[in-house]
């Protein structure tokens, strides 16, 4: 299929939570190969995490004013009123970027967001290079992200009227029917065994063969995934949705509220919570920063359940408090607000 050259370049990279997407952007961002890229980071909840992460790595071919950060809204549910625009505004830039990255919310349906391609505001001028889906190969091999297949085939056999489907596997397979190519992240995490599972998995969910590639730390050879010439706003019948024939799609089966923590006396007391929500209240996601008392630099905090890590990123500026913050992300039923916050702001006794 050829692509009108003058068109603009997109590629959407979207993936579950904690799959490492900001980590490859900061990867493609380091790595551009002569490119000039522009960033749309669409957060979930209001702690702007990853694009402040990206911002600290801008360099001369993806400076910070090429970095745009859509908080608190889907973006294919605010497309006039935020996406369109902040589109527009990266294709305004001079030099214009010669490639968009977007990318999207851990809870993000890639396919609206395609849809909105087909704004006649941009369709003439943009077009879909690709969609790259990360999926953690360890979360993937434990079953964590998707259902067992043959599991839940016997049992929908047994009973037609079972509906073994949870908002959390629909999400994944939806991101895995949309994609171009997938990532499978993480792989040292989850070894050869877990590696090979996660692989039966995703082909068993593809609509159509798809090419995996193992990537640790972000680290992929930019000409794998950019360039792909797709046009995936003109293939939609091949890609698959859960929710093809809705006009809308439901987020309400996610959730996020953000705390405000109180000072640490030492990390391992935030990673202890944070395992705690995971394994009393299902908690899905954290991630934000902590102020860690008699330490210079702010704590930056990110977890995927009980899987916690933490690394000191930059000194506090004078102009910002030290205050902590975290948004904390789960299925709706599993937010209880004034367990999570007390967990979190729980002032622990000192050792003896």
């Amino acid at each position: 299929m050829t692509t009108d050259l003058s068109k603009l370049p997109v590629t959407v990279i979207t993936g579950f939570l904690g799959s490492g997407k900001t980590t490859l952007v900061r990867h493609l961002m380091q790595n551009p190969q002569g490119k000039r890229l522009a960033v749309v980071v669409n957060e979930f909840g209001d702690v702007g995490v990853d694009g402040e992460i990206l911002k600290s790595c801008a360099i001369p071919d993806c400076p910070a004013e090429n970095i745009m950060e859509l908080a608190n809204g889907c973006i294919c549910c605010t497309v006039a009123d935020d996406f369109i625009p902040t589109i527009e505004a990266l294709m305004a830039l001079d030099p214009r970027p010669d490639h968009i990255l977007i990318e999207t919310s851990g809870l993000a349906l890639p396919k609206p967001l395609l849809k909105a391609f087909d704004w006649p505001d941009i369709r003439s001028r943009i077009t879909v290079d690709g969609v790259i889906a990360l999926a953690d190969a360890e979360a993937v091999a434990n079953g964590r992200f998707a259902p067992d297949v043959a599991a839940v085939d016997a049992q929908r056999a047994a009973d037609d009227s079972l509906d073994h489907e949870t908002p959390l596997s629909e999400v994944f397979e939806d991101q895995i029917s949309c994609a171009d190519i997938i990532l499978l992240t993480k792989p040292d995490l989850a070894g050869p065994e877990g590696v090979a599972k996660a692989k039966e998995i995703i082909a068993a969910e593809a609509p159509r063969t798809l090419p995996v590639v193992e990537v640790a730390e972000g680290a992929v050879d930019p000409r794998v995934i950019l360039g792909l010439g797709a046009a995936a706003e003109d293939d939609m019948d091949a890609r698959p949705s859960h929710h093809d024939g809705h006009d809308d799609h439901e987020h309400d089966d996610f959730e996020s509220i953000v705390v405000d923590l109180p000072e640490l006396s030492d990390p391992a007391e935030l990673v202890s919570r944070i395992e705690e929500l995971a394994n009393t209240l299902n908690i899905l996601r954290v991630k934000g920063y902590a102020a860690v008392a008699g330490k210079p630099m702010r704590l930056l905090v990110q977890a995927v359940g009980a899987r916690v890590r933490h690394q000191y990123d930059r000194p506090w500026r004078a102009d910002e408090g030290r205050a902590g913050r975290v948004v904390v992300i789960g299925e709706h039923d599993d937010m209880k607000e004034a367990e999570i916050r007390a967990i979190l702001t729980r002032q622990d006794a000192p050792a003896a």
